[in-house]
């Protein structure tokens, strides 16, 4: 038993430690999502968001879209668990994600496509597509720290 707590071993061994980088942008991801699901639940309260749920269930696309919206959620804290251990798959899953939610809220709130669940309000298509730029910001710098380093390149050729 006392060779047990003699020799340190990890419970836990990755292949090697992620660079800086790549650390700094997994979690970026997690903590911008759960923080953005804090501040939507203190922002709207309790009532409120009974109410949005309710709203979106209203009808079978606005439903479609909520459970698409939950399951993006999911996939984005997947993706950053997954490329801080070194996998591809991560870092392009995370971008498809980008991509397919930016589409989505251009067009909802362009009025092409139908429910505006998530839409973005303005008074002119340049001032809709100023505040969405703005909205993926923080985005697109951590698809910059995933992408442009020499050592998050080499991180994820290595896996």
């Amino acid at each position: 038993m006392a060779d047990v707590f003699r020799t340190a071993k990890k419970a836990v061994a990755f292949p090697s430690p992620a660079p800086v980088s790549v650390t700094v942008a997994g979690r970026a991801i997690i903590a911008t999502r759960c923080l953005s699901v804090v501040l939507l639940v203190n922002e709207l309260g309790y009532d409120n968001i009974a109410d949005f749920v309710h709203r979106s269930t209203q009808a079978w696309d606005s439903t479609l879209i909520f459970i698409a919206s939950q399951l993006i959620f999911f996939i984005e804290l997947r993706c950053a668990l997954v490329l801080m251990r070194g996998s591809n798959c991560g870092r392009w899953g995370y971008v498809a994600t980008q991509l397919i939610v930016s589409a989505y809220m251009w067009s909802a709130s362009m009025g092409w496509v139908y429910p505006e669940i998530f839409s973005i309000d303005g008074e002119s298509n340049a001032a809709i597509i100023h505040a969405l730029i703005m909205q993926k910001f923080p985005d697109v710098l951590i698809l910059l720290l995933l992408f442009v380093p020499v050592s998050s390149r080499d991180f994820f050729r290595r896996g």
